[in-house]
């Protein structure tokens, strides 16, 4: 590596390299933030703290469809099995997967755990 050191009062300051050396140097830094990245959720996979989906229920999500319907489904139940289930109506509970209707905490909670997902899925935090 061709690197010309920059000092400003015998202390080195700057390190200067040519362009494409630098962008070789980015390059492996990114593999590297993403092979992190890959270990990170490889680990809290492994101790249950991440789920995988399939692909449809991914996109479905991503077009922008309600994720209390889209999990509904994915987990195979009915409004009426999942109304019964966190002691709501079917009704409320379809106008919740409408989004005509906004859900208490208490209700939206009860209804991650019962699709066994957490509370931002259902209000689209995705960070």
């Amino acid at each position: 590596m061709n690197v010309q050191i920059i000092k400003n009062k015998d202390e080195v300051e700057w390190a200067v390299i040519p362009y494409d050396e630098y962008l070789h140097l980015v390059e492996k830094a990114e593999m590297l933030d993403d092979i992190h990245d890959f270990d990170r959720f490889q680990s809290a996979f492994a101790q249950g703290e991440e789920k995988l989906f399939p692909v449809e229920v991914v996109d479905k999500l991503l077009e922008g469809q309600n994720p209390i319907k889209v999990f509904r489904k994915f987990r195979g139940m009915t409004q009426d099995g999942l109304a019964k289930k966190i002691d709501i109506s079917i009704p409320y509970l379809s106008q919740l997967e409408t989004n005509k209707r906004r859900g208490s905490v208490k209700v939206l909670t009860d209804i991650a755990k019962e699709l066994g997902i957490t509370l931002d899925m259902i209000l689209g935090d995705t960070d």
